[in-house]
């Protein structure tokens, strides 16, 4: 490291390709050097410390002024201290220069082995920096692998040094999605976490936060704010039902989302590949909030059960069918909507006294 002009010019470089700042990196090579000499010579501690800068790489041990020297790797006979400060006293700490051109092969590769490690930290924290960014939004990657066994993916995601990996699960998929090595898809990142080995970006097709982010992203209305998404509830790849609300009543939160001619909600279904979206007003008023929920069949009355999270909702004879769904998924997919315990019970039976 005698050619420090090299050593900052390779730095600079470092930065300008991979962004990690030149301060961080000096400060490793310290580290560095510190921890090499450590290793190689007996007796040193926290006495020894680095100047560095493009001028010199210099390296100090800090002693204190004897007569007789007992212990050398933090102490030196006062006629050596004069050597380097002739005004020196006993008792008092001189800074005696290290020769880091006499470092040993173990101290050399240890140095060299934590300035790699300072590297691959400082990528992995600026990955880690900008994925964790992305948490709650859509991104598109590609698919690298798909273990046969289990159907997990794993997608890369990002460009150049910032890219990484992600895991899809086998659980977050949507049925019926086939996926291949070498396609592109986009994923909803739902959390990024710490490891040892880097960032891990978990991901999902299947999370109802996929629906909300699409439909920020068709419709303007709810980007701005003026139509705000209240809750979702989803069967990933069949069908999801949302509450949308606007406090403007000049506004028509459901018309804002289906869009001129139905394109809006289009776009999203089709990126959905097919998913049936059924869009309703919000409610604070729980009994409202339900009978909207159950869209598309029509209610005649909801009762709310008090004290709990349930009610009793009558519909008309020929709508009973339309209000449960095909194997109970409209009733289930309000139900979630709502946050409500929902019982359907057909007019006719509400006349007979049941």
């Amino acid at each position: 490291m005698s050619n420090n002009s090299e050593i900052f010019a390779a730095l600079r470089q470092l930065e300008r390709d991979r962004g990690i700042p030149v301060d961080y990196m000096t400060d490793r090579i310290t580290q560095a050097l510190l921890a090499a000499y450590k290793k190689d010579r007996a007796g040193y501690t926290d006495n020894v410390f680095v100047e560095l800068s493009e001028d010199a790489l210099k390296m100090y041990a800090q002693k204190e002024v004897v007569d007789e020297v007992y212990v050398p790797a933090t102490e030196i006979q006062i006629e050596a201290a004069r050597r380097i400060d002739p005004n020196v006293q006993l008792g008092d700490l001189v800074n005696e220069e290290i020769k880091t051109q006499n470092f040993g092969r173990i101290a050399a590769q240890t140095a060299k082995q934590v300035i790699i490690q300072g590297i691959r930290e400082a990528e992995r924290g600026m990955v880690f920096d900008k994925f964790s960014s992305k948490e709650h939004e859509i991104l598109t990657g590609t698919v690298l692998r798909v273990d046969p066994s289990s159907g997990d993916m794993t997608i890369r995601i990002g460009q150049g040094s910032d890219r990484t990996d992600a895991y899809l699960g086998s659980g977050e998929q949507v049925k019926g999605e086939h996926y291949k090595e070498g396609d592109l898809i986009r994923v909803y990142v739902v959390e990024v976490r710490r490891s040892t080995r880097g960032p891990q970006v978990i991901v999902s097709r299947t999370h109802p936060g996929l629906v909300k982010r699409l439909f920020e992203l068709n419709v303007p209305e709810i980007a701005s704010g003026e139509v705000e998404i209240k809750s979702i509830a989803r069967e990933a790849g069949s069908r999801a039902k949302l509450a949308v609300y606007a406090a403007d009543e000049n506004i028509d939160p459901v018309g804002a989302c289906v869009g001129p001619r139905g394109t809006r909600v289009a776009a999203v279904v089709e990126e959905l590949q097919g998913e049936k979206m059924d869009i309703v007003v919000w409610s604070e008023d729980p009994a409202e909030f339900v009978a909207a929920a159950l869209s598309p069949a029509d209610v005649i009355s909801v009762t709310m059960v008090e004290g709990e999270k349930a009610c009793r909702v009558i519909v008309p004879d020929d709508q009973l069918s339309l209000a449960i769904g095909k194997e109970g998924q409209n009733a289930r997919l309000a139900a979630r909507l709502t946050g409500h315990k929902i019982d359907i019970k057909p007019e006719s039976q509400l006349e007979a006294g049941n």
